[in-house]
């Protein structure tokens, strides 16, 4: 595969990593997104706050937009069949996930650095993508579809977001990811040390 596309599928971690550690890595990540959707959930007031938004965007930082992909839909799926909560499966839910892994594995891992403020840059490009396509583009419409009968669709989109406050739960999520920016570099940085030696 050419060294260019390598980055776009990959990250620098999986590119030359034999099967079987692919495997581990896509299994060690489903994990943390089964142990995100499991614990990681809190309600204040009427919005529900979850840490799944952050733990998908650092999975395609670290395994790439393809594995990114499917470790964030199969963790979604897992952590389902754990604990439903009575609740029905929202397969969107698992897909919004996937799509956040993999628009951050593939800015990430597809645009390189030229500056330090080149890093900063892709992670708000990554931000604002992934609120567009998966919180207003994926579940917001999917929830629209099941709850919001008669409702024209910029009215529930906005009620949603703004008033049941899915907004501060897109910000905790990205102000976060700003913050541990550096720390997730590092371990990055870590795990590709230890893939060479």
């Amino acid at each position: 595969m050419h060294k260019k596309m390598k980055g776009m599928v990959f990250s620098g971690i999986m590119e030359n990593c034999t099967g079987t550690r692919k495997i581990a890595y896509v299994a060690i990540m489903t994990a943390l997104c089964v142990v995100c959707n499991m614990f990681f959930e809190f309600k204040l007031a009427e919005t529900q706050f979850s840490l799944t938004l952050f733990f998908s965007i650092f999975t395609g930082m670290v395994i790439g937009p393809v594995f990114g992909f499917v470790a964030c839909f199969l963790g979604d799926l897992v952590g389902f069949l754990y604990n439903s909560g009575g609740y029905p499966y929202m397969p969107w839910i698992g897909l919004a996930m996937g799509v956040a892994a993999l628009v951050s594995g593939l800015v990430m891992n597809g645009i390189k650095d030229k500056t330090d403020n080149t890093k900063f840059l892709k992670i708000l490009i990554v931000c604002i993508t992934t609120f567009l396509v998966c919180t207003v583009g994926i579940n917001t419409t999917a929830f629209y579809f099941l709850y919001g009968k008669g409702v024209p669709y910029l009215v529930y989109a906005v009620t949603r977001i703004f008033v049941m406050g899915q907004i501060w739960n897109s910000i905790l999520n990205y102000a976060l990811l700003f913050i541990c920016y550096p720390i997730m570099l590092a371990i990055i940085e870590q795990l590709r040390k230890r893939k060479k030696g």
